[in-house]
């Protein structure tokens, strides 16, 4: 008989942190499940980590690397399970995310469920201070969600499942979205935005649930990554916010938007000239996009 549930790991070069994050699976409140952990190519002591573990429900698989989307793919289609859920190497599960998931999803016709995470750093310390950058955003896409009360706005401002570790959905859901994108960054945050899209009112954010340790790396430095991270967020927001729009009206918010945009970026170069001891922090046409975007939509929708 096939497990209810199928954890996935995708692992790569953690060698400090997968114990825990295979424990936390093991030690679940819920136990009928299966681990599939797909190493991708690690050049660390993972695999020596993981080969310490034995235990009937865990299936490990070795392969070159061939980044996160795709190893995570891979790990998907060996799932035998009801219920598919992923867990990255570097994270951790709280001992009853399972069992809290399973009954979330369990006769309410839900297909997808996320919860809130708990930021820790490199050592298990959890991030409180209010004020740490990485809070302070999560902090703005939640608020956000609660004043509009829609899942798919929500998601237009900002990834609030935060990390693939948070994914929980049904396998048949996953079947119909079909493989995860090759976007190296943004993966799970397109990922989730379709299948908010696919299953409109059947993706539940148990918003009152902090169920996953997040790690958040103190090595992280900005790099390249934060400029091709940002520019495929910004065409994933185009192509979603497009999707949700009545065909025929899509092109005009696309040349609105567009020129909106455009229209940001000539007001700071102008600024710039007129007064280049004064660089501008906040961007006025971004906001007068966002209020421009909610006034024609109620118009066209309503």
């Amino acid at each position: 008989m096939s497990s209810l549930i199928s954890v996935v790991i995708p692992a790569y070069n953690h060698e400090r942190f997968i114990g825990a994050a295979i424990e936390s699976v093991l030690n679940q409140s819920y136990s009928d499940f299966e681990l599939i952990i797909v190493n991708d190519g690690s050049t660390d002591g993972t695999e020596a980590v993981i080969k310490t573990y034995e235990d009937r429900r865990l299936r490990y698989y070795y392969q070159e690397n061939q980044d996160a989307y795709n190893t995570i793919n891979r790990a998907i289609s060996m799932a035998q399970g009801k219920y598919i859920s992923i867990l990255n190497s570097d994270d951790i599960y709280t001992t009853d995310r399972l069992e809290k998931l399973v009954t979330c999803c369990e006769g309410h016709g839900t297909v997808c469920a996320f919860t809130d995470v708990i930021p820790i750093d490199d050592d298990d310390r959890e991030f409180t201070d209010p004020a740490l950058w990485w809070n302070v955003w999560y902090k703005t896409n939640r608020d956000h969600y609660f004043a509009c009360s829609d899942l798919y706005a929500a998601f237009l401002r900002g990834n609030l499942m935060v990390t693939t570790s948070n994914l929980f959905m049904t396998a048949e859901a996953s079947k119909q979205i079909g493989q995860f994108s090759s976007l190296r960054y943004l993966h799970d945050y397109d990922y989730i935005l379709r299948m908010i899209h696919t299953f409109p009112d059947r993706v539940k954010y148990m918003d009152d649930q902090r169920l996953v340790y997040y790690r958040i790396h103190g090595g992280n430095t900005l790099s390249e990554a934060a400029v091709i991270g940002r520019e495929q967020d910004k065409e994933l927001i185009r192509k979603y916010m497009l999707e949700a729009i009545p065909e025929p009206y899509r092109n005009y918010a696309q040349v609105g938007s567009d020129r909106l945009v455009e229209l940001e970026r000539e007001l700071y170069d102008v600024r710039l000239q007129l007064h280049p001891s004064q660089q501008e922090g906040v961007r006025p046409a971004l906001k007068e996009l966002k209020r421009a975007m909610k006034k024609w939509l109620r118009k066209k929708l309503s």
